[in-house]
């Protein structure tokens, strides 16, 4: 009998925002290169994705802006808490995400930081090209009429 891998990710951050700020037109996943005491601040959920963003230097593929907090029993080898981090794809893979990234209006936005199935850090990046402010009120829009619609539906369902 095959043994059937299942999903058990261990997610320790979400970019919610990016919904909201970006279309999100493809997505990759990428290991991430830490260090010791940012792995174990990131076991105790302590990372901030709002602000980060995925850019290409030299064709190596860099996370900035990500904030891994403090980790309080590392002492003196305590990591700065917004230093670039290098991610970790296959070349061929890179290669794939440059040529889109090199689209114009095109960015690469981190959308959720997790532990995979063999416990590696890792960081699903979406290709996203920037909402206008017409786009994000009509988001709004939706979203408040698909709210009105399920309290309608749960007050049904009461009776």
């Amino acid at each position: 009998m095959a043994n059937k891998k299942t999903d058990t990710r261990n997610v320790i951050a979400r970019n919610r925002k990016a919904g909201f700020r970006y279309h999100i037109l493809d997505t990759f996943e990428a290991g991430i290169a830490l260090v010791g005491s940012e792995v174990k601040a990131l076991r105790q959920k302590n990372a901030d994705l709002s602000d980060s963003y995925a850019h290409m230097v030299g064709g190596e593929l860099f996370l900035h802006n990500l904030h891994i907090g403090e980790y309080r029993q590392a002492g003196v080898q305590q990591h700065p808490p917004k230093r670039r981090r290098k991610l970790l794809m296959h070349r061929r893979e890179l290669r794939r995400v440059a040529g889109k990234v090199e689209e114009r209006g095109m960015t690469l936005v981190p959308l959720e930081l997790y532990f995979g199935g063999r416990g590696f850090a890792k960081v699903r990046l979406g290709l996203c090209k920037g909402k206008s402010r017409v786009d994000k009120r009509h988001a709004l829009k939706e979203k408040g009429i698909r709210r009105e619609i399920q309290r309608g539906l749960a007050g049904k369902r009461k009776r």
